[in-house]
């Protein structure tokens, strides 16, 4: 028996498969936990429908590009646990980078061919131990974080007269600083792709980015001019599927 099918035996989808499973029963079960605590506390009903509506859109269209990245790592990893990754805590960016740099270190190529089984240990090792730390932060200071959000005496103020406070700040400078980031590279790598200054680089994510962004502008632009409120619930996931086609189409 070869690596790739020792990595794809059942006995490995029975031990992913049992996590999955009891991840997948702790969200339903928190799940129906915040639909009573809302209910007990006065919130609107549709509302509540419309926010599941769009949490499931949202993680059901992205998911195809997720489908595709377990597919990417099965010829290396087996499918058992790329699943396993990219079903509980893991980010497709995040596992293939982390897999593919692990492997370099070993001498290796991400690839079944030259995959031996201390060689998987080390990339599942290294895998699972880069990305505990949210999980550990979270346990450790999400209580006295979660204080900060509130934006001090933000809750005693009028509605019309509520600042942004800590966590509103906080968290538009993170998505500005990574959405920089990322364009950043991405011009960098076009610009000088075979030397300074020679736009014939790799293009592929500058086309991505702009169709996502143009496809987020037309459904807020449907949704708040038009009278479509209806399309808010499906604005990210639409625009992240919208972006993954060009994608494709890009890099034929």
């Amino acid at each position: 028996m070869t690596i790739l099918e020792r990595l794809s035996s059942g006995t490995m989808y029975l031990i992913c498969g049992a996590i999955v499973a009891f991840v997948a029963v702790v969200c339903v079960v928190f799940m129906a936990r915040a639909w009573r605590a809302g209910k007990a506390i006065g919130m609107d009903t549709a509302r509540m429908k419309r926010t599941i509506t769009a949490s499931a859109t949202f993680s059901v269209l992205p998911s195809v590009g997720i489908l595709l990245g377990v597919i990417a790592l099965s010829g290396s990893l087996g499918i058992p646990w790329p699943w396993l990754r990219l079903s509980v805590i893991g980010a497709l960016h995040y596992e293939t980078q982390v897999a593919s740099a692990a492997a370099e270190q070993l001498g290796l190529t991400l690839s079944g061919e030259t995959m031996t089984a201390q060689a998987f240990s080390t990339i599942a090792l290294l895998m699972s131990v880069c990305i505990m730390w949210g999980m550990i932060l979270a346990t450790l200071f999400g209580k006295r974080y979660l204080k900060k959000l509130g934006g001090g005496d933000r809750k005693a103020a009028p509605e019309t007269e509520k600042k942004p406070g800590f966590g509103d700040r906080a968290m538009t400078a993170m998505f500005v600083g990574m959405v920089s980031a990322y364009i950043g590279s991405y011009l960098g790598a076009f610009i000088s792709g075979e030397g300074l200054l020679t736009f014939r680089g790799y293009w592929t994510p500058l086309v991505t980015a702009g169709v996502a962004a143009l496809a987020m502008a037309g459904f807020t632009w449907l949704s708040e001019k038009k009278n479509m409120a209806w399309l808010e619930s499906f604005s990210i996931a639409g625009s992240m599927l919208l972006g993954m086609i060009a994608a494709v189409l890009a890099g034929q």
